[in-house]
């Protein structure tokens, strides 16, 4: 008898995934950032502005990113949110429907 391994019986979700750029962290960052340290030249030294200026900038960037991820988050919600205020109408119109089917006489 052969029996063959299952790694997961739930379906996946398609999640995106990051290449390029976009896959780089604040780790990759800080790697990058010290070998650049490392690597330059100590009588002609990267000026401190321009290295303010990339760290300022990575910041914003990764501000950017997380505010995009909790914008989805709330989006999500509130989708979820209409989505169950049209269930509860729905289900009101029918029972006032009926309700009201019920009351009627006919001349």
């Amino acid at each position: 008898m052969t029996i063959t391994s299952v790694s997961s019986t739930s379906p996946k979700t398609a999640s995106p995934e990051k290449t390029g750029f976009a896959a780089l962290g604040q780790q990759d960052f800080f790697r990058l950032l010290t070998v650049q340290m490392q690597m330059q030249d100590p009588f002609d030294p990267v000026d401190n502005k321009e290295m303010l200026a990339q760290m300022a900038q990575f910041s914003s960037l990764a501000g950017i990113s997380t505010m995009g991820d909790t914008l989805s988050a709330i989006s999500s919600k509130l989708d979820a949110l209409v989505a169950l205020q049209v269930a509860a109408q729905n289900s009101t119109e029918g029972q006032s429907d009926q309700s009201s089917g019920d009351t009627t006489t006919q001349s």
